[in-house]
C-alpha cells in the first residue's frame, strides 16, 4: 500500500457506451459544444474540445439500439466536464435552458458550481467550474470540506449577458 499515484495525473478521456452514434453527437457536439475528431468506422466517434485528440469516445460496440442502463446497479454515475471559467458555465446552461433541456440538478459544492443533466443515454453528465483554491471551505484543521448547497442559478445566468 506505498504507492501513491503522482500528483501530474489526471483523466484523460471517457469512453460511453451509446445506442446511437448521431443521436449523442446531436447532444455532444450540437448541443454542448464538441468537436468531432476522428470517426473510428460506423461503431465510434472520437470528439474533444480544443482540439485534443479526444476527451470523449462515444461508441456502439456493446450497445446499439439497445436502451439506457439499469439506474439501480454499478456503473457510471457521471462524466464531469470542467469548465475554465464561471462565465463558459454561465454560457452553457443558458443554452441549455434555451434548448429547454431537462437538467436534473444543480448545486454549489463550495469548491465548485455544478449543473447536472443526463445525456441521451441518461448517462449522467456533470457540468462544471473550479472556484479559486483559495475560497473553498476548509475545516478549523485545513481539510477540505466539501458541500451541497442549492446553486444561485439567477446569479449565474447574469454572467451569460
Amino acid at each position: 500500500m506505498g504507492y501513491t499515484i503522482p500528483a501530474g495525473a489526471r483523466i484523460g478521456h471517457v469512453h460511453l457506451k451509446v445506442a446511437d452514434i448521431e443521436r449523442s453527437l446531436k447532444f455532444y457536439r450540437d448541443l454542448l459544444g464538441f468537436e468531432v475528431q476522428q470517426y473510428y468506422g460506423d461503431s465510434v466517434v472520437f470528439i474533444s474540445a480544443g482540439g485534443y485528440h479526444h476527451h470523449i469516445g462515444l461508441n456502439t460496440w456493446h450497445s446499439k439500439n439497445a436502451g439506457p442502463a439499469p439506474l439501480r446497479t454499478a456503473g457510471l454515475y457521471h462524466t464531469a466536464i470542467l469548465y475554465p471559467e464561471r462565465k463558459d458555465l454561465a454560457v452553457i446552461v443558458k443554452r441549455l435552458l434555451e434548448a429547454n433541456y431537462p437538467l436534473t440538478g444543480a448545486s454549489d459544492h463550495g469548491v465548485s458550481e455544478a449543473i447536472y443533466l443526463d445525456d441521451p443515454d441518461r448517462n449522467g453528465v456533470e457540468l462544471y467550474w473550479d472556484k479559486p483554491e483559495e475560497e473553498w471551505p476548509r475545516d478549523a484543521t485545513g481539510k477540505l470540506k466539501m458541500v451541497t448547497e442549492p446553486l444561485h442559478l439567477q446569479a449565474l445566468l447574469q454572467l451569460a449577458g
